[in-house]
Order: C-alpha cells, then structure tokens, then sequence
C-alpha cells in the first residue's frame, strides 16, 4: 500500500467508524466531495492543510493519519529510521513537493505533532496559501526556505527559526531548486 493511499485508507476508516458521510465530511470541511474521495482512494497526494481540517472534523490529531496509534512515554525517535516517511504535496502539484517523517510516532496522547521535513523545489508551481486552526514552529536545519505569511515573504537558512499562528494564511516550501530540511512542530488548538 503507498504513503498515500494508506493516510486516505486511514481517513476512511476513522469516517466510517464515526458513521460520517463522504457529503457530511465535504460540508465540515469545505472540501469537495471529489476532493475527498480521491484522498480516501490514495489517487492524490494530501496537503498538511486539507488533513488539518478531515482531522479537526473527525475529532483526532493530524498526525494519526501518518503514524501508528500505540502510546508510550518517552517517544524516542531518530531521523532516517522507523516508519517509511510520507510523500505530501502544496496545492494542485502533481507531484510530492515534502518528503516528512513524524518524530513523535508511538506517542498517541500528545497535543503536539513533530515532522522531520524535506522539503522539495517547488519546480515553479504556483504557491496555495492553507490556513488552519492552530500554531506552526520552523527550524531550517539545512538549505533555504520561503515562508508566505500572509502578505509577507520571508526566507530563512539553516539555523533560522519561525514560530506562527496557522490561522493566517501561509504557504512553506524549499526557497531554491535544492531541497531544504527542517524540524516543524504543529500544535493543533
């Protein structure tokens, strides 16, 4: 099963258990119906976005949908081991533009949702500010990265940190045609 037929077989799962309709899911959302079934039958690549809200409306944390479900204190993870990571994509882009691995697999309780992030060259696709409820914390621990929020732009370099509420609309990916990595932490209010 891929990355991405998994999150949307992960998705349907948690509608069907909830006895929620693909048409109710689409009304709590302000998600097309279209939208939703291609996500559920893995035929596109999920933004954080979108995720946030099926989350929201389902009642469970963003990363359930990309990591297991056991909870054990402390979460220790490493970088480049464990689960595969999970291929995502910003806006309508045809191919995957972040590569993350969640950091906090094992741990189901927390109110947080740590990713190791690549993110790849946006190869001049058009940038799709999200919005959603919540928080967003930056590390760029290697290349550069755009982050658009709201009418501002910013480019931050390794070392460099932004810490934002997710309310606003905003967009993040890698600045230039290499790849950049980075430490996020997502809080969802």
């Amino acid at each position: 099963m891929s990355t991405e037929s998994g999150i949307g077989a992960r998705i349907r799962s948690f509608r069907q258990e909830r006895g929620i309709g693909l048409s109710d899911l689409a009304d709590n959302t302000g998600l097309s119906v279209e939208f939703l079934d291609k996500l559920e039958n893995g035929e596109i690549y999920p933004s954080l976005g979108p995720l946030q809200k099926v989350a929201r409306t389902l009642g469970v944390r963003l990363g359930t949908f990309m990591d297991d479900q056991e909870t054990r204190d402390p979460a220790i993870s490493r970088i480049g081991e464990g689960k595969e990571a999970n291929a995502l994509h910003t806006g309508h882009a045809a191919r995957p533009t972040y590569v993350h691995r969640s950091l906090g697999q094992g741990k189901s309780d927390r109110n947080m949702d740590p990713f190791f992030i690549t993110m790849l060259p946006n190869a001049g696709e058009e940038y799709k500010l999200i919005s959603h409820q919540g928080e967003e914390f930056m590390l760029v621990l290697e290349g550069e990265m755009l982050v658009i929020y709201g009418r501002e732009k910013h480019i931050l370099r390794a070392g460099e940190t932004i810490y934002y509420n997710s309310i606003v609309p905003h967009y993040a990916g890698a600045a230039s045609n290499e790849p950049a990595q980075i430490l996020a932490v997502i809080y969802s209010s």
